[in-house]
């Protein structure tokens, strides 16, 4: 993880979410001992007519002063030392994407400042969290604890599905470097529909949750199986939580969407910030 170009890559445009996403992107960076990169994309992503070359050139020196801005505040939080810039021209959400290859962990705001008012998730956090590579965190919600409280423990939703254990190896390091506990949510209600589908995915839970407690035997584990569906049971869940992980897709998603519907749910409607462990594409097929 500490071996990637980018580190930490975090989307930064000076509005209030990415300002929470650029903080809680710090704390990730110092926790995993790993340099921060603060993005910031300006410019419609496509060539401009002639004549209005005028128009990048503005949104240019927009996002060099924006830029300086989450410089500062992340210099700041971290010191001069594991900061890093980057201004490129194009959508923020290609542009995201587009790096995420060489980044640890991508994290963007829930909105930024050309969000729709009213949406829970604007396009640019839909996108990176649907087609990014590796893990993404979108920042919403209550992520530190008021003065006096404990924090929450790492949410963590698990099917037996193979993105489901991409996130558990995402919630176990999480919980890991947060030294907090992981809770573990088992939807019944999500079993294969065949003769003891329900004891089966019992013992593909506790299967994958033991694995994982092995490895890491600082990290206290909590059980929950619930008879309901996992949406209701996670962002439930999420309310005491400081970090809810899922995968991308769970058992029953449809073939060919990028996120399945329990995430979808998560990233629009949690209470706290939501990690979706993506898959990372093999090294032989990271754009050039």
């Amino acid at each position: 993880m500490t071996g990637t170009a980018y580190g930490i890559l975090v989307g930064y445009d000076g509005s209030a979410s990415s300002e929470q996403a650029l903080r809680w992107a710090a704390r990730e960076a110092l926790s995993r001992g790993t340099a921060l990169t603060v993005c910031h994309a300006f410019g419609p992503g496509f060539p401009v007519p002639p004549g209005e070359e005028g128009v990048v050139d503005l949104a240019r020196r927009s996002g060099e002063r924006a830029i300086v801005g989450g410089l500062r505040q992340a210099q700041h939080l971290m010191g001069t030392g594991k900061v890093r810039s980057l201004l490129v021209a194009g959508s923020a959400a290609a542009v995201l994407c587009g790096r995420s290859h060489d980044a640890a962990m991508v994290v963007v705001g829930a909105r930024g400042l050309g969000g729709v008012a009213g949406l829970r998730l604007g396009s640019v956090g839909s996108q990176v969290a649907a087609h990014a590579s590796g893990r993404v965190v979108v920042v919403r919600g209550h992520w530190r604890p008021a003065a006096g409280f404990v924090p929450g423990p790492i949410l963590v939703g698990a099917d037996g599905s193979r993105p489901s254990r991409d996130a558990l190896d995402l919630a176990f390091e999480e919980a890991m470097l947060r030294k907090a506990p992981v809770l573990a949510v088992c939807a019944l209600a999500d079993a294969p529909d065949s003769l003891g589908g329900a004891d089966k995915l019992r013992e593909q839970f506790e299967d994958a949750i033991s694995r994982r407690e092995k490895n890491h035997p600082e990290v206290a584990v909590l059980r929950r199986l619930s008879h309901g569906g996992a949406r209701d049971a996670l962002l439930t869940a999420a309310h005491d939580a400081q970090l809810l992980v899922v995968g991308a897709r769970g058992r029953g998603g449809i073939a060919g969407m990028p996120l399945g519907s329990v995430s979808l749910a998560a990233l629009h409607h949690a209470p706290c910030p939501v990690g979706v462990a993506r898959p990372a594409p093999p090294p032989d097929m990271k754009p050039t």
